[in-house]
């Protein structure tokens, strides 16, 4: 690996790659071996690129790898409840994002003790995680639906940074999901418990969100255990700012929300906005001009950032921001469709790249 030497690079070990190999041998993540061979991989790149190396992101968006993985099956390995009828490779929704998600904040703590260990006095890195977070607004000024906002809150940022502050899962996830959810060790505990130097945010949308309990006799899901759910009408009124993509809504503010209430959440550990961006639907009936003149992602990051400003100032510990992404790039299940990048690839003639006006706003931004 070659590195500028102005270039100070954050590196995450995993990000939903897992070798064929481990899931054929152990059905990969659902198995507890998978914490072993998830320390001898990161031990690896600590050997080989920690001289160079001061900021490592073990894992990636562990949410959508237990939700979208193994309670909707719209990522690899595909796995969901037979009862959903969504073609999935076989699962169990109720159980296996939660066994997933354990073995994955485990790896993390694995990984941080071997650093901590063997390698922290050499190389005086730091490690964390990084979490995707929609921030959420009650629908109405009910009781109900502010519950409902703190809880999924909880079922989605809380579910896998709590550990990590507190050695245990949020106490309404306890509650909620009861004895499916599975429990940590004394050892496990106290391992987990202090094992994140920052925290690492990927922050894209907001939502309005309500009370939604299931009915009694509904099957269970990962994906209703929070008795939460978003009212898209009422964020189409009231947000205002679709972007090009059907999940995300333009809402700035919500990152200062976000972080202020991290910053407060999490003891003031300093944060990092690892992912802020907007996507866009690949238009090929655009010519490259037209393409590159991305007016909305200009305003998306100049307000982004400008409230990110604004939380600073206003005690966020927030330490740095990383737009997503350089580059239009392959965006898992969208494929090529959707174009992240504040740089255009020309995929018809050998992938060309193009600064849009964004890049020149980011660079110019920066410069000042």
């Amino acid at each position: 690996m070659v590195i500028s030497p102005g270039i100070k690079p954050f590196v995450t070990i995993f990000h939903f790659d897992l070798p064929e190999a481990l899931e054929k041998q152990y059905a990969g993540f659902l198995s507890r071996k998978i914490v072993k061979d998830f320390v001898a991989y990161a031990d690896l790149c600590f050997k080989h690129f920690g001289d160079r190396v001061q900021h490592w992101v073990t894992i990636n968006e562990p949410l959508s790898l237990a939700l979208f993985g193994y309670a909707q099956g719209t990522l690899a390995p595909g796995r969901c409840s037979k009862w959903m009828n969504l073609n999935c490779t076989g699962g169990d929704s109720a159980t296996e994002p939660y066994i997933v998600g354990h073995h994955l904040l485990l790896s993390h703590a694995a990984t941080v003790k071997l650093y901590r260990e063997k390698y922290l006095a050499t190389q005086k890195g730091k490690i964390g995680t990084a979490q995707v977070i929609q921030w959420l607004l009650p629908l109405s000024d009910s009781k109900k639906d502010h519950e409902a906002r703190q809880r999924r809150i909880d079922f989605t940022l809380g579910w896998f940074q709590d550990p990590l502050a507190t050695g245990d899962y949020p106490p309404s996830m306890r509650a909620n999901v009861g004895k499916r959810l599975p429990r940590f060790s004394k050892e496990e505990a106290k391992m987990l418990k202090g094992s994140a130097d920052f925290v690492g945010l990927n922050y894209y949308t907001s939502y309005y969100v309500f009370n939604d309990p299931p009915p009694s006799n509904a099957l269970k899901s990962a994906t209703t255990d929070s008795h939460t759910n978003f009212s898209r009408k009422q964020i189409s009124i009231m947000l205002k700012r679709p972007a090009g993509i059907i999940w995300q809504y333009i809402y700035p503010k919500g990152i200062r929300d976000v972080v202020l209430y991290a910053t407060k959440k999490y003891n003031n550990t300093p944060i990092y906005i690892t992912e802020n961006g907007m996507g866009e639907v690949n238009n090929d009936t655009l010519s490259i001009k037209e393409a590159l003149n991305d007016t909305l992602r200009v305003f998306f990051y100049r307000e982004h950032i400008a409230y990110l400003n604004s939380a600073i100032k206003d005690g966020a510990n927030v330490k740095g921001h990383f737009a997503w992404s350089i580059m239009d790039n392959f965006e898992w299940a969208e494929g090529y469709t959707i174009r992240f990048g504040i740089n255009f690839v020309d995929y018809k003639n050998g992938l060309k790249r193009y600064p849009k006006q964004s890049a020149v706003w980011y660079r110019n931004f920066f410069k000042n």
